[in-house]
């Protein structure tokens, strides 16, 4: 038997910023952490699973989020990588609003509440 898996998957840091992102998006997407730094030997399992999906990087605007950035890079080249403003610097921090123009930006479906120009009363 096999399992639904979705074909996109965002790479995050932490849980926090899984929780954040997930209340944003309005469709199907597996959110992986990262659990901050990350063995090289854990990085490659990683990368084998996600061979032949849409994988998209979303880590915090600092230092440990470039590093992370930098290993991703070297073994998963086709990966796309989505930037949160500096001014934020961690995901879990920014406006949903943000993330959801980050996502939209990434052709990802978002909940309707972050693209409505209509304030809500």
């Amino acid at each position: 038997m096999e399992w639904d898996v979705p074909d996109k998957v965002i790479m995050v840091e932490g849980l926090s910023d899984k929780r954040k992102v997930a209340s944003v998006l309005d469709e199907e997407v597996e959110i992986r952490c990262t659990n901050g730094t990350i063995s090289l030997t854990k990085l490659d399992e990683m990368v084998d699973e996600l061979i032949g999906r849409d994988v998209y990087i979303l880590f915090d605007a600092d230092e440990s989020g470039e590093k992370l950035r930098k290993q991703f890079r070297r073994e998963l080249p086709e990966a796309r990588h989505l930037y949160i403003d500096r001014m934020y610097k961690e995901v879990e921090d920014t406006p949903e609003h943000h993330i959801a123009s980050v996502l939209l930006a990434a052709n990802m479906k978002v909940k309707t509440k972050f693209t409505s120009k209509r304030m809500e009363e």
